[in-house]
């Protein structure tokens, strides 16, 4: 988002803090982190530009999150897998939870470390 665009309307800002928070539902099923954003993102994308930007770098953030999971899936082998998933998911969660908040103020938030694989 830049300077020029106008701020979001209250509909955008849920629907933009909604694809935020349905990356939680990788808490209930596995895949659910990378899909809930994606479908939320496949929806109003080409109507709310505010949920396009805030949905691709969810989704983007939780693709991240995905390859990094499979990374400490692996490094279990050597026992820090477990200490570095559980930081992973915690780091997760807390950017999550800020990106939702942000959104809902209709600030455009940029996870801190992500690949920027949709564009």
């Amino acid at each position: 988002m830049t300077d020029l665009t106008p701020a979001p309307g209250q509909q955008e800002r849920n629907w933009a803090v909604g694809v935020h928070l349905s990356a939680l539902l990788g808490l209930v099923t596995g895949i659910g982190a990378v899909l809930g954003p994606l479908i939320v993102w496949l929806i109003k994308k080409d109507e709310m530009p505010f949920v396009n930007d805030q949905g691709k770098e969810a989704l983007n953030f939780q693709i991240t999150v995905f390859l990094a999971a499979i990374v400490c899936v692996i490094l279990m082998i050597v026992a820090i897998g477990f200490l570095l998933l559980l930081l992973l998911s915690l780091a997760d969660l807390v950017f999550i939870i800020i990106a939702a908040v942000k959104a809902s103020e209709g600030v455009a938030y940029r996870y801190p470390v992500n690949l920027r694989l949709i564009k």
